[in-house]
């Protein structure tokens, strides 16, 4: 790699490699995200790479690029073949040949791999047609599947790297500042704190030594946003913490990535080196006398070290635990120094503010919450992945227009927002918008982005209980409100799925809530009575029902649940009796069948194996 030693060198670069890609008469886009790389998107890459070069069709300026992740998780390992934009899902390493003749070679359409619009029974043939995509606004996500993020060149052939040029040559650090504050960015990582005034404030002290950190210490069940970010796009999250840095004055940055998290940590790692090589990072970026360099700091997986006091302890080498916040990390954090902290997709998103202003960028959202937001939406919902949506849209539009509404004909009961901390909220709102201050009224949080979508068959109180289980064990139990208060709530929660709760124990969990939420010492202790609290809020009846008809409406809390055989529905095909693990259900072939209650270990197998819908849950 030569060094580029200007933004004129900088541009230059950029010319050519924009000319040999606008060469490139067709590429094959095959995503190597992670969910797609666990079912053989890398073979299926591999596989394309061999066929191209028996064919000799590199020759002719067909290309095949391992991307990062597409978002439509659900339908993986996805291609998309340009410039047409041919959209194939679930593609196995055996349809490559076929693909490479038919539809690259003859432009022939294979029909069983494009995706089918189950309502309508439509086949879909671009990308941008697909339901799951039509209503998302892809500022960050965009160049996940069309860069190879192991390369370099591939980000600086669309314009990669142009923002920080303009913000080390064009303006000055105070200029950078006043633009982010302008845009009206908010911190993605849960706390939505406005990112220009974090970053106004560490600019007013003046240090020798300085830090950024990028926070990919992403520990939410079910979220991975930041880590596809970090693996598809790693060069965007780097140029803005370059930009912030010079912004800020600071001299050194860490990206805090956890260790289950190899291939994010392997891209950024691999961005870093290449960066570093072209003059990027390093000493006298570009020519312009700043110098900044950016080190990996692998974290062991607590989900407290998401916590910025608790992510600087570790990083230091200490237990990651976190402290009083009544000095700013603006003015001391990383090693007493001031510090600026934000997690991947805030970092992501200031090339675009440089770029195209911060008057363009405020006009995506709300008043108080803009640009875009990238969301992970997993559960009972068709259609799984990773979604960006502008703020301000509902949560009706993410969960049936892009999500494709709930499967199996059940009905939507509830949606958690903000990962484990968040809140659960019911159908009635399911027209509120999605952005900070909108979540926060209702009880939940936008959190860093996860979205947990529940059918009929889910137990709210069960709910409450696995994700205080999980706080309470992740609790770093440094004070008493976390680590006492959250083990009690537990204890009422498994006591009330038990049937052994009381009313008075639904009113001590929202006192205990209270004194959790407003006596913690960090953010997890703080929000961590959110599940609790707010499926009380929308979810009380189920909670009287646990407690006092000793009933579980969902049949999850098992020792609230008795299986019995419908007399009318029972055909005796005796297929649940030959499933039952127990032996506990009796009778011959085409009889009505029982189940022992005695020998029933509430298992439910019966009722899922049961064709006739003839078991019930009483």
């Amino acid at each position: 790699m030569k060094r580029l030693n200007s933004k004129e060198d900088l541009l230059k670069l950029y010319e050519e490699l924009k000319k040999e890609r606008e060469k490139e008469k067709r590429y094959i886009a095959v995503c190597n995200g992670t969910g797609c790389l666990a079912n053989h998107g890398l073979e299926v890459f591999l596989a394309f790479k061999e066929e191209l070069e028996k064919r000799n069709l590199k020759d002719v300026g067909v290309t095949v690029r391992g991307t990062g992740c597409h978002g439509f998780c659900g339908r993986g390992p996805l291609v998309v073949i340009y410039p047409e934009k041919i959209f194939y899902q679930k593609v196995s390493p055996e349809d490559v040949p076929e693909i490479v003749e038919k539809t690259v070679i003859n432009k022939e359409i294979i029909d069983r791999l494009l995706y089918e619009d189950p309502t309508t029974g439509e086949k879909i043939l671009h990308e941008e047609d697909i339901p799951f995509y039509k209503k998302q606004l892809r500022l960050l996500l965009a160049a996940n599947g069309i860069i190879d993020p192991k390369n370099i060149y591939d980000y600086i052939s669309i314009g990669g790297y142009q923002a920080l040029a303009k913000a080390l040559t064009q303006m000055t650090p105070r200029a950078i500042i006043d633009e982010v504050i302008k845009s009206g960015l908010r911190g993605r990582g849960g706390a939505g704190f406005p990112t220009g005034w974090k970053w106004d404030d560490a600019a007013k002290h003046d240090a020798p030594i300085k830090y950024v950190i990028c926070n990919a210490d992403e520990g939410d069940p079910g979220a991975y946003m930041d880590r596809s970010l970090l693996e598809g796009n790693p060069h965007s999250v780097i140029e803005g913490m370059i930009i912030g840095a010079y912004a800020v004055g600071a001299t050194e940055g860490y990206i805090y990535v956890r260790k289950e998290y190899p291939l994010a940590v392997e891209n950024a790692t691999i961005a870093i080196e290449q960066a570093r090589e072209l003059g990027l990072l390093g000493d006298n970026i570009l020519g312009t006398g700043f110098s900044f360099d950016i080190k990996i700091a692998r974290g062991g997986g607590a989900f407290v070290c998401g916590e910025s006091s608790a992510l600087m302890a570790s990083i230091e080498g200490r237990v990651g635990e976190p402290r009083s916040k009544y000095i700013h990390a603006t003015e001391s954090g990383l090693w007493g120094r001031p510090t600026v902290l934000n997690n991947v997709e805030t970092w992501a998103n200031v090339p675009i503010i440089i770029n195209k202003g911060a008057d363009w960028y405020a006009q995506i959202g709300t008043e108080g919450s803009k640009g875009t937001k990238i969301f992970s939406l997993v559960g009972t919902v068709n259609h799984t992945g990773l979604v960006e949506v502008p703020m301000g849209i509902t949560l009706r539009e993410v969960i049936f227009d892009i999500g494709g509404g709930i499967p199996g004909g059940k009905k939507f009961k509830a949606v958690q927002t903000g990962g484990p901390s968040g809140g659960c909220l019911p159908a009635s709102l399911l027209d509120l918008p999605v952005d900070f201050d909108s979540l926060d009224e209702a009880g939940s949080m936008m959190g860093s982005g996860g979205m947990i979508v529940m059918d009929e068959g889910t137990c709210m109180v069960d709910v409450a209980r696995y994700f205080v289980k999980f706080l309470t064990e992740e609790s770093c139990g440094k004070c008493t409100p976390c680590r006492e208060g959250l083990r009690q709530m537990l204890d009422i929660l498994e006591r009330i799925s038990k049937g052994e709760g009381t009313e008075e124990d639904i009113a001590l969990l929202e006192e205990l809530g209270d004194v959790v939420k407003n006596a913690s010492l960090c953010g997890l202790g703080k929000t961590a009575p959110n599940p609790v609290l707010s499926t009380i809020r929308y979810f009380r009846d189920e909670y009287l029902e646990h407690v006092k008809d000793k009933k579980c409406r969902a049949g999850v809390c098992k020792a609230l649940v008795v299986y019995v055989i419908d007399e009318e529905a029972c055909t005796g095909c005796h297929v649940c009796a030959l499933r039952c693990p127990v032996g506990a259900i009796s009778g011959e072939r085409k009889e009505v069948h029982r189940i022992d209650p005695e020998k029933c270990i509430k298992c439910g197998i019966c009722k899922e194996v049961c064709k006739f819908n003839a078991v019930k849950v009483v």
